[in-house]
C-alpha cells in the first residue's frame, strides 16, 4: 500500500520503550489528564480519552494509575500542557514531526532543537514537512487477532480508508472524522485495539542506510528520553537487511 510504513519504522522500538516503562507511564499519565481535562472524563464519551487509555492499557499500565490520570483532571489540580508541533529534517534526510506536551515552552523548544542538532538533524518552520504527511486516525493490532486477509475485510466493513499488515501487527488506516467510529466498529470482530488514534501518514517513504538509520535511532532514543516529547513520527524507511547490521 503505498505510502504506509513499517511499525519500527514510523513509531519507536517497543523494546526501548520497555526499558523506560517509568517514564512512558509518565508520558501517558499527561495524555490521559489532557483528553480528560478538555473533555468528558468518560472514555466511552470522549474519542481522544478512549485512544489514551487504550494505549496505556496496551503497555499494560495499572488501572489504578489510568484511573488516577482521569481523577487528576476532574479535580482541576493538573498542571497547564500544551500540545506543541515541532517539523523538521533528520538524518539521510528524512521528514519528522515531534509532538510535545510541555508546561514549559522556551525549555521544550530548546531540548529538541539541540537534541536534533547534534544527531544529524534541523528544525524548519511550521509547515515545512507536514506536507508532506497526510493527518489521518490511525488504529493497532496485534498480529495475534488474525491475518491479513481478516483484519484487511473487519476493516473494510468498518469503513477503513487502507490496511497494511506485517509479521509485526496490523495498522488500520482511517479519515480523522471516522477514527472512532471505526475504532468502535472494529472492536465488535476483532476485539480492544492497541492503540486509536490521530497519526500523520507519510506520502512518500525515504530509505536509508546503517550510517544514517544509527544516527537517527540515537535521535529518537535521545526525544524519547525527554518528558515532553509524546511522539515522533516519521518518513524513514529501514531495510530488514539495514536492522539486521544494526542488530
Amino acid at each position: 500500500m503505498a505510502g504506509h510504513s513499517k511499525f519500527k519504522n514510523i513509531m519507536h522500538r517497543k523494546g526501548a520503550q520497555d526499558k523506560k516503562r517509568s517514564s512512558l507511564f509518565s508520558k501517558l499519565s499527561r495524555e490521559i489528564t489532557i483528553a480528560a481535562k478538555m473533555g468528558t472524563p468518560d472514555p466511552d464519551m470522549n474519542p481522544r480519552l478512549r485512544a489514551a487509555v487504550l494505549a496505556a492499557r496496551a503497555q499494560s499500565m495499572p488501572k489504578d494509575n489510568i484511573e488516577r490520570a482521569i481523577n487528576k483532571a476532574s479535580m482541576g489540580d493538573s498542571d497547564n500542557y500544551e500540545e506543541i508541533r515541532y517539523e523538521g529534517f533528520g538524518p539521510g534526510g528524512v521528514s519528522l514531526i515531534i509532538e510535545a506536551l510541555t508546561d514549559n515552552r522556551n525549555r521544550t523548544a530548546t531540548n529538541v532543537r539541540t537534541a536534533v542538532a547534534k544527531n544529524g538533524g534541523n528544525l524548519g518552520a511550521s509547515g515545512s514537512v507536514s506536507h508532506a504527511f497526510d493527518r489521518m486516525g490511525l488504529i493497532t493490532y496485534p498480529a495475534s487477532v488474525g491475518d491479513g486477509d481478516k483484519v484487511f475485510e473487519a476493516a473494510l466493513e468498518a469503513g477503513a480508508d487502507d490496511v497494511a499488515s506485517t509479521d509485526e501487527g496490523h495498522e488500520i488506516w482511517t479519515s480523522v472524522e471516522n477514527l472512532h467510529g471505526v475504532a468502535k466498529a472494529l472492536e465488535a470482530t476483532l476485539g480492544e485495539p492497541e492503540g486509536a488514534k490521530l497519526a500523520w501518514r507519510p506520502q512518500t517513504m525515504v530509505t536509508i542506510d546503517v550510517g544514517d538509520a544509527t544516527t537517527l535511532l540515537k535521535l529518537l532514543d535521545v526525544l524519547d528520553d525527554d518528558d515532553d516529547v509524546q511522539t515522533v513520527w516519521g518518513n524513514y524507511d529501514i531495510p530488514d537487511d539495514v536492522m539486521e547490521k544494526l542488530g
